[in-house]
């Protein structure tokens, strides 16, 4: 590979912040690397998110343990990607929860995702050897459920695809904030490699429905205020736009994958070149963009391989 992806060389240690964004409800977040979220509840707390390793994970338990000594006793992942549920088996909790479509991806696509992201993202992956496996859940679900902590209820929903098709948002409802996972970020370039274009406009209007006073986003700051939520909603619906209007223009005229690429930087470097991940995420995003402008509705697999001969592609 004559040139390695950008976050090959990414090894620069993230700075941890620990927010509370509603009382007893807390985001973990780390300069763009993936957020974890943490409901505390009567008698347990409810993990959002488990990391890519469980040494990892253990970051976060570290700062549950600094405001409770409730046990862990739910985790619940947005999606299926490897860096948000590699670390599940740290907490220890009873139930897993995920949507039963991302268990379903689990099933199709899980190792392979896993050995995809441990090539192009190494850091992120920090004591893999302590992966025991594919993360599986105890409970699926479809469209909603609701979970009580004691008398706290947490509400998880499928809002629509966007990130992924399994996406699941958790609202919870006494202090009405929102875990969204990757489906808003805060000044991180959204990763779209499985995402759906078409679809995340709609499902970021049904977010914004709640009208929530708190998000806690897959990536970026914790947002807190109104005014933050709808800066951070409107600034991922502008990066996803942004992303699949040029690359499907040069998909209509029947261009070539690197000429969306091509396309795709001139509107994007000028507006998000700064944003975390950015680069990592460019070339995943024009293939996907590219497919599903042609007619492509269900992301094809990424494989090790496949990575490796795209990103040939776009250097040619």
């Amino acid at each position: 590979m004559a040139k390695k992806f950008a976050s090959q060389g990414d090894m620069t240690e993230k700075k941890i912040t620990f927010d509370e964004v509603g009382r007893d409800l807390y985001a973990f977040t780390a300069e763009g690397d993936p957020n974890s979220g943490i409901i505390i509840g009567d008698e347990s707390v409810m993990i959002i998110e488990a990391q890519a390793t469980p040494r990892l994970a253990n970051k976060v338990i570290e700062r549950v343990r600094s405001v409770t000594d409730k046990p862990i006793s739910h985790v619940v992942l947005t999606h299926y990607h490897a860096v948000r549920v590699l670390g599940a088996s740290a907490y220890g909790a009873d139930q897993i929860i995920m949507s039963d479509t991302a268990r379903a991806m689990v099933v199709e696509r899980g190792q392979e995702d896993w050995d995809s992201e441990f090539q192009r993202f190494p850091r992120l992956f920090e004591g893999h050897e302590s992966i025991p496996g594919l993360t599986w859940p105890t409970t699926t679900f479809s469209d909603s459920m609701t979970v009580y902590l004691g008398n706290r209820r947490v509400d998880l929903m499928q809002l629509g695809r966007a990130h992924t098709a399994g996406d699941i948002v958790i609202h919870v409802p006494d202090e009405n904030v929102m875990f969204t996972g990757d489906i808003v970020e805060d000044h991180s370039a959204c990763y779209c490699g499985d995402g759906h274009f078409n679809d995340w406009g709609d499902t970021l209007d049904n977010i914004a429905f709640f009208d929530v006073d708190a998000i806690a986003p897959g990536r970026g700051g914790a947002l807190i205020g109104k005014d933050a939520v709808a800066r951070a909603i409107e600034s991922t619906r502008d990066f996803v736009d942004s992303t699949y209007a040029p690359a499907a223009r040069v998909a209509a005229r029947g261009g070539s994958l690197k000429e969306a690429w091509d396309a795709v930087r001139a509107a994007c470097d000028p507006k998000f070149a700064d944003y975390a991940i950015y680069e990592h995420c460019l070339p995943f995003n024009v293939a996907r963009a590219y497919d599903e402008a042609r007619g492509i509705d269900t992301p094809r697999i990424w494989t090790a391989e496949r990575d490796i001969a795209m990103w040939e592609a776009l250097q040619s």
